[in-house]
């Protein structure tokens, strides 16, 4: 039997819902500053004469920075837990946000969207690790998926509020202005957050594969604990899961959507803002029922949830593409429903990483699974950006609808290499937990 990694047996109290609460409001402003740039795309490449090329850079190194963070903030979490990383991440995102408000220059651009995404990566690993030490067990699928809808609010605070103030005051006010947000929240952290509830002294790790209970100080070894968790295929499964489920709509949100939109559609950017927010708005009301349905079919979750939520958002996406002419105002909601269901099936990576992990090497296994979307992310973006480019359609002034249609047809390979992981990694993991028989060799057939 599989034993679910969580450290509560008990009911939280008031405290762990302080904590939370600020924790992912900490995790809403994470994603203020992560969408940031895709909410003034168009004014970020007047501003650094930008070409489409060069402006996914932006959204590149912002990912791989956050991406090859993650597992080195998962092996700091399993030795120092959620508190002092999430005030160092948020201190590195209001460096960056103050860099960017301030520089002229791509060179220092590109530097202001590595800090933002070196803070970024210690956010949300440290909220799952404040929800799996404060919270039982059996409720981690759910609070993970409301932390991720909650989180997804900020998405609209980007697309509003700081273009809003970008357009009425200036670049340097707008983004100062998020910056300051991040010393504050750091303040908030270091007084309310703590790392464990107060009637333990360490946290404690139920060892999934043999259900005994230790005290956890520390990774001891930093490659052993990374080894033993990508050596589970559980783990893998996780990985390919937040691989393949929200890179479309990550690279739609973070970059491509609002310039595919009114460039290439023809949309009003009144138009272009309420698709927006209907893939928002969809991902937060999708969330519970995903996390619920996560909850009662534990071992039917990727191919009830994952594997459908991605066929769903490539088939969205073909209709799009091979629509002749612009494509209806009703058919670009469409597909940013679709694209909205990528978030919610992607937090279901983490339930198999928090399932198939003991707790002290939890947040390793959890930085691994989540370093997996945002490696797809960066993957799509910089694609679509040089795909634009190749067709000479890589500025405001020469975006065209042709070009970005093609340019998207370059997340396919990505769903497919994704799926077909999906599908072999479930079914190893469930000869790894005793569900299915164990494949004879060829000898024995």
């Amino acid at each position: 039997m599989t034993h679910t990694a969580g450290f509560s047996a008990s009911e939280p109290g008031w405290r762990a819902w302080l904590i939370w609460v600020v924790g992912v409001a900490g995790y809403v402003l994470a994603i203020t500053n992560r969408t940031s740039l895709g909410a003034v795309g168009v004014d970020a490449a007047a501003r650094f004469d930008a070409d489409a090329a060069t402006l996914s850079m932006f959204a590149v190194v912002q990912l791989a920075m956050y991406g090859g963070m993650q597992i080195p903030v998962g092996v700091l979490l399993d030795r120092w837990g959620a508190r002092p990383i999430m005030i160092a991440g948020m201190l590195l995102m209001a460096i960056g946000q103050t860099t960017m408000a301030f520089s002229t220059s791509i060179g220092m651009a590109l530097i202001a969207r590595m800090l933002l995404g070196a803070g970024d990566a210690a956010v949300f690993p440290s909220v799952l690790r404040l929800i799996a030490t404060w919270f039982p067990a059996q409720r981690g699928p759910v609070m993970v998926q409301l932390t991720g809808i909650v989180g997804m609010t900020g998405q609209l605070l980007a697309f509003a509020p700081l273009a809003a103030l970008l357009h009425t005051t200036s670049w340097t006010v707008a983004f100062g202005s998020v910056a300051g947000l991040g010393i504050l929240f750091a303040i908030l952290i270091f007084i309310v957050v703590r790392n464990h509830p107060p009637e333990r002294s360490a946290d404690v790790s139920v060892n999934t594969d043999t259900g005994a209970v230790r005290v956890v100080t520390s990774t001891i070894d930093t490659g052993v604990g990374i080894r033993a968790a990508w050596a589970h295929p559980g783990t893998r499964l996780a990985f390919w899961s937040h691989f393949t489920t929200p890179f479309a709509g990550t690279a739609f949100i973070l970059l491509w959507g609002m310039p595919f939109l009114t460039a290439g559609e023809g949309l009003t950017p009144g138009q272009a803002s309420a698709v927006i927010s209907v893939y928002v708005v969809v991902g937060m009301a999708l969330g519970p029922i995903m996390g619920d349905l996560s909850r009662r079919i534990p071992h039917l979750r990727s191919r009830a949830l994952v594997l459908p939520a991605v066929a769903v958002q490539a088939i969205a996406w073909l209709a799009v593409i091979l629509y002749p002419g612009p494509a209806p105002l009703w058919l670009l909601f469409g597909l940013a429903v679709a694209l909205a269901m990528g978030g919610p099936a992607s937090m279901i990576a983490f339930d198999h990483a928090r399932t198939h992990n003991p707790a002290h090497r939890l947040s390793t296994a959890t930085g691994v699974t989540n370093a997996g979307g945002f490696l797809a992310a960066l993957i799509a973006i910089f694609l679509i950006g040089l795909a634009l480019d190749i067709q000479g359609a890589g500025t405001p002034d020469t975006y065209s609808l042709d070009a970005f249609r093609i340019a998207f047809l370059t997340q396919v390979p990505l769903w497919v290499v994704g799926a077909v992981f999906i599908v072999v990694e479930r079914k190893r993991t469930r000869i790894r937990i005793g569900m299915d028989p164990p494949r004879r060799p060829r000898s024995e057939r």
